[in-house]
């Protein structure tokens, strides 16, 4: 059986056992280092051949760990592990296939290990592992959000997001519940949300298919969601075409 080689990035002394703990109860993975700040991953990333597989924190004692990987490039699939922050997009970017929050559970892990093998063949690893080409196979789409409410955090899964809208340059998520501001922009959420669920109007809206209510046809196209802010939601000229093809589909 061919092991996947593994290596955790994680400031936290006892975080960091308990994923090592965590790892150990999968047979096919061999965790060959652990990583504890930016500068010693840059220097481990120099001087060793990378791994398969990746978990690492976001925020480290000395920075962030995507300054690992801007200054030195890898290949290898990370998979992010964090207790909260606004960074998912940017880990999208970044080779990520899966962001587990914390406290890490065994069966969040199992699922994000299944994911990994899902794009890559047990006999494939990283020498012969292209990612981009791998991504296109299966791309991770942005399943869920998170939202500063006050003092407090809160977690959205984008199933229950009617739409997504621009208002005095604050993008807003739109539930059942009410209004969310979020750290994003439009454009980062129209590459990253499932294109066959989501799908950008115009410049201030991106909606959500399943919460689609009724669509006018004259004298210009409008969508009633069932639940969007006050203002009306105009499909643009340019967007009418691509937008009867996404319904159609």
């Amino acid at each position: 059986m061919n092991r996947i080689k593994t290596i955790i990035i994680e400031d936290e002394k006892p975080a960091a056992r308990k994923l090592e703990r965590i790892l150990s109860l999968f047979p096919d993975i061999e965790l060959i280092a652990t990583i504890h700040s930016v500068e010693e991953g840059i220097n481990f990333f120099k001087n060793t051949p990378h791994p398969d597989l990746i978990f690492s924190d976001i925020v480290l004692g000395d920075g962030l760990s995507f300054d690992i990987f801007e200054k030195i490039p890898t290949r290898s699939f990370i998979i992010y592990t964090t207790a909260f922050d606004n960074y998912t997009l940017k880990a999208f970017k970044l080779n990520s296939i899966d962001y587990l929050l914390k406290p890490i559970m065994e069966e969040d892990l199992r699922n994000a290990l299944e994911k990994y093998k899902s794009f890559v063949p047990q006999e494939q690893r990283y020498n012969n592992l292209n990612f981009k080409e791998l991504i296109k196979k299966e791309k991770s789409w942005l399943s869920r959000i998170l939202v500063k409410i006050g003092y407090n955090l809160k977690v959205l899964q984008t199933n229950e997001i009617s739409c997504f809208y621009s208002e005095n340059k604050i993008v807003y998520a739109r539930t059942s519940e009410r209004s969310f501001p979020t750290d994003f922009t439009l454009d980062e959420l129209q590459e990253n949300l499932d294109e066959s669920k989501f799908f950008r109007v115009n410049r201030q809206f991106v909606i959500n298919l399943d919460f689609i209510k009724n669509i006018h046809t004259s004298p210009y196209y409008k969508v009633e969601m069932q639940f969007q802010p006050e203002e009306e939601i105009t499909v643009s000229r340019e967007r009418v075409k691509d937008f009867k093809d996404w319904l159609s589909k």
